[in-house]
């Protein structure tokens, strides 16, 4: 597996890959809130570009209205 120190990751390439290490996984949802990241899908491309094993499962939420939505949650590995 890659460590994010091992490649050159920019400031926020290297907080998705942070946040993910630390987390288990990540939404658009959490990128948003918490790194205020709201472009991740192009920052999972970026990483996978570089080598960085990224894999995704669509998972069900629910949205303020209470209908049922899928979104994908990006993990290492």
């Amino acid at each position: 597996m890659i460590d994010g120190n091992e490649i050159k990751l920019n400031t926020t390439q290297q907080r998705v890959f942070n946040y993910i290490m630390d987390f288990g996984s990540i939404t658009t949802l959490e990128a948003c809130v918490d790194l205020g990241e709201t472009r991740l899908s192009a920052r999972i491309f970026e990483l996978k570009s570089k080598g960085v094993n990224i894999s995704s499962d669509w998972i069900e939420v629910q949205n303020r209205y209470k209908e049922k939505r899928h979104v994908k949650r990006y993990y290492i590995g």
